[in-house]
């Protein structure tokens, strides 16, 4: 201990990716003065006497990747956040979604050699190709390290630091011609698998149907990292987390408000998503098995898969690239919202909306919770959420985090999601019977229908996990066709309307529709009268006033 300052202060803490405290992480501190070793607290707080200066910290745990890293040490500085990542086999493409004929970067972190595959999702998975053994001459090269501190702004940035990806180390993709969802599968001799989603886009249109991934809502649920859109959505906190009950904001607030903020820190596309995980044996008509599952990828790819079942064709885009403008609505004549497209972006939802109003197109919404918070892009790779002040939006008695900076979404999809009915489940019940969207089903007024579903979350039925009911904000000529059973008047009202320029809105106001879609016939055959609706040509009802 020569050499240094006999006040013994907190360095820094040290976590895990979840931004869970780890202790007893074996800790080395080296200068030139020399070197001792303490470790990590129960909180993952390291005490340690410092001087001012650069700091060589050497940090190792069990069952988790060591790391050497240089600290320039400042008395009184904030405590540092020190991040160690874990052996669990993790991946993820980069970009995430592409035109078909770009390529991708795949980011693999594995404590032993992996075998990765490409697939493609859809009525059945496809094996694309196998991409070969990965393996390095270093002991766990194939580990990934990453950043200290708040990355969930940043960035993982997998692959830059201590593998350059020369000729000899390729570690790129080239997206398949065929649109579609693709996944990655990658496996160990030991046992571990992980699988991560890929979107190729056509390079051009190829069908006259586009459906959108909900990728931005996708990242705000994604919390690797330590930070998502529910879990310290504002900045992570100064401390890591050592009982959820107990430490988060989610869980402590006495008024159960998770957004009370102006501003919230960014979120990094550039991680990756354990959400979006499906284990490799997984059928498309399995049951969709725990909590986030089914309202992300796993319960769009059974639309899709639906699709190819029924022979309508279409092209799969990521939401950013609707954003992007590389999405050009006016080569298609439906646009296909899934599950849970919650998050938007103003400029999405302004185009989309003309597209309807103005322009003739017809959107489908087969989803729940849809367009609820509007999201800006700080550049390609990152979003901010606007949530608001959940306090500013209920005394101006507002219908969403969206209404709160551009207007309320039942403007265009005819229905905006209230609490009430929020986590269960249950069948719908036929209102108007009348309606084409029943034509072939047998259904009468006051049938039930949508009993049958894959979501395992919220069981029961079609009308289930997180509901939309028309709003003051609804189009006058939206018409109810159908609603959902659930207690306390909280199911889902399934939706149509249309415009005077021929455009249309179908809304499913559900976000077990899509789980539903495969096997239960109703829910299929309502679906399928839909599309058939809808790419018929156009028939204007009036004229556009100018």
């Amino acid at each position: 201990m020569n050499g240094f300052s006999p006040a013994t202060q907190l360095v820094g803490f040290v976590s895990d990716e979840r931004f869970v405290a780890l202790p007893a992480t074996l800790v080395e501190i080296e200068t030139a003065e020399g070197s001792f070793e303490t470790t990590s607290r129960a909180t993952g707080a390291i005490y340690a006497a410092l001087k001012p200066g650069p700091h060589r910290i050497t940090f190792h745990k069990a069952g988790f990747g060591a790391k050497t890293i240089t600290l320039d040490f400042k008395p009184g500085q904030p405590p540092a956040q020190f991040r160690l990542l874990s052996n669990t086999l993790y991946g993820y493409a980069w970009p995430k979604w592409v035109h078909a004929g770009e390529s991708s970067e795949f980011r693999v972190h594995s404590a032993e050699p992996y075998h990765l595959e490409l697939w493609r999702y859809g009525w059945k998975k496809e094996l694309i190709r196998g991409l070969g053994w990965w393996d390095e001459h270093g002991p766990q090269a194939t580990a990934q390290v990453t950043p200290d501190g708040d990355y969930t702004r940043t960035g993982a940035a997998w692959n830059q630091r201590g593998y350059n990806n020369n000729a000899v180390h390729r570690q790129f993709v080239e997206a398949p011609a065929r649109s579609g969802l693709y996944y990655f599968h990658a496996r160990t001799p030991g046992g571990a698998c992980f699988s991560f989603p890929w979107i190729v886009a056509p390079a051009q249109p190829t069908a006259p149907v586009a459906v959108l991934a909900s990728n931005i809502t996708w990242n705000a649920y994604n919390a690797f990292g330590g930070r998502s859109n529910y879990i310290n959505a504002d900045a992570l906190p100064a401390r890591p987390t050592v009982n959820s009950r107990l430490d988060l904001k989610r869980y402590t607030d006495p008024d159960h408000r998770f957004y009370d903020c102006e501003s919230y820190a960014p979120l990094s596309f550039d991680r990756p998503e354990p959400i979006n995980h499906i284990d490799l044996a997984t059928a498309i008509t399995d049951p969709i098995e725990g909590r986030a599952a089914c309202h992300v990828a796993a319960a769009e790819w059974r639309l899709l898969g639906w699709l190819e079942r029924e022979k309508i064709a279409y092209d799969f885009y990521a939401e950013t690239q609707l954003h992007g403008g590389t999405l050009d609505l006016s080569r298609y004549r439906v646009l296909v919202l899934s599950t849970h497209p919650e998050y938007w972006s103003r400029a999405m939802y302004i185009r989309v909306k003309r597209w309807v109003f103005e322009e003739g197109g017809r959107l489908v919404y087969l989803g729940g919770n849809g367009l609820n918070c509007e999201v800006k892009f700080p550049d390609a790779s990152t979003m901010e959420v606007r949530n608001g002040d959940c306090r500013v939006i209920e005394a101006r008695g507002l219908e969403s985090r969206f209404h709160l900076n551009v207007e309320s979404e039942a403007r265009l999809l005819g229905v905006v999601f209230t609490e009430a009915g929020a986590m269960t489940g249950a069948p719908f019940r036929v209102v108007d019977p009348s309606h084409w969207a029943f034509r072939g089903t047998g259904l009468r007024k006051g049938a039930l229908f949508g009993t049958k579903s894959l979501h395992r979350r919220c069981p029961g039925g079609a009308s289930a996990h997180e509901t939309d009911k028309v709003s003051p904000s609804s189009p006058a000529n939206a018409r109810v066709l159908a609603r959902g059973t659930n207690a306390a008047d909280g199911g889902a009202e399934v939706t149509h309307f249309e415009t005077p320029l021929g455009g249309g809105v179908f809304s499913a106001g559900s976000i077990a529709w899509p789980s539903s879609i495969l096997v239960d016939k109703a829910i299929s055959r309502i679906t399928r009268n839909v599309f058939e609706q809808f790419l018929k040509p156009p028939q204007r009802v009036g004229r556009r006033k100018s």
